[in-house]
């Protein structure tokens, strides 16, 4: 399929199950979109019966604490889109509408590929319309004392180099970095699941988050060694983990990135946070159509064609 053409799904795809922090069983249905819809989550379910319509964007961002968040408590949110984002985005999908009937989605094995094999099954198809991205002119950057996220010009494509460095032994400082391609995301990114440190499990039941977590959906890190029987998928499954929530949350960027992205011991918080620099100012960034093209949008019109006005005063 051309890179330069916006895709969708071929067909509807459900995926059901329970949501890691809530707890919660939950089914979702991946239905196919128009071109220049972008990604967006109808939230289903809702207790006064009024469905809601949610756009992927960073604008729509309301927590970042251990997963992301888009939407609000009282009018309607979805929680931990993390995941499923990053499939769409690993896999070059522009445009699809997220049927949701709970305020979390599934956190089905923990990774991705649960994603990637629905989507795989049943097939990706050409919108007909020319894809377009957001080229990165100027570099951002933001710090959180050691931490640090950026985003920097590049000649082509989107790499994204992530780097972790935790205390604990079993999970330490370790690096992916990588061009981001279909192929790419299948083979090194997709089946890398969520983790948590068995220490902390208390204190997170304390707060509401991890009611859902098992064995089964995430790897339980101890003092010593790695709690799953049947360990790691990856030799280094942890950053390549990390690596998968930041291509899931700079997805909410609202169309594909041209540039690179570094980040050292970053999360939720730091990913959205380098797009909200980014579109802090107009000349940090264009949106282009094509390599050929090169046909620049204005920020109005940006804005207008993701329906952020209608989404923005909800948060």
């Amino acid at each position: 399929m051309r890179t330069n053409q916006q895709t969708t799904l071929k067909a509807p795809a459900t995926l059901s199950g329970i949501g890691v922090h809530s707890g919660n069983p939950v089914e979702i249905t991946l239905h196919p979109a128009p071109a220049n819809h972008g990604i967006a989550f109808l939230r289903t379910g809702m207790p006064t019966g009024n469905d809601r319509l949610i756009k992927a964007h960073h604008a729509c961002v309301s927590a970042t604490e251990l997963c992301t968040v888009i939407g609000d408590v009282e009018s309607g949110a979805v929680a931990t889109i993390e995941h499923l984002m990053s499939a769409l985005y690993g896999l070059g999908i522009d445009n699809v509408l997220v049927e949701i009937d709970g305020p979390e989605m599934p956190i089905l094995d923990g990774s991705a590929l649960p994603y990637v094999q629905a989507i795989d099954a049943v097939g990706i198809a050409p919108c007909g319309a020319p894809r377009r991205w957001i080229k990165v002119l100027r570099s951002v950057r933001i710090e959180v004392g050691r931490a640090f996220a950026e985003l920097r010009p590049i000649d082509r494509g989107f790499r994204l180099d992530v780097e972790i460095d935790f205390e604990n032994p079993v999970i330490g400082r370790s690096r992916k970095a990588m061009d981001l391609t279909p192929a790419a995301y299948r083979r090194e990114i997709a089946g890398a699941r969520t983790f948590g440190m068995m220490r902390d499990v208390e204190r997170y039941w304390k707060a509401g988050f991890a009611l859902g977590a098992s064995l089964e959906n995430t790897v339980a890190v101890g003092e010593t060694a790695v709690v799953n029987p049947e360990g790691l998928r990856y030799a280094d499954e942890f950053v390549r983990h990390k690596f998968l929530d930041a291509v899931g949350d700079l997805a909410l960027a609202g169309l594909p990135l041209q540039g690179g992205y570094r980040s050292y011991c970053g999360g939720h918080r730091m990913n959205v946070g380098v797009l909200t620099a980014l579109f802090s100012d107009r000349a940090n960034y264009a949106i282009v159509e094509s390599a050929s093209t090169r046909r620049e949008t204005s920020l109005t019109e940006f804005g207008a064609s993701l329906g952020i006005a209608a989404f923005v005063g909800d948060l």
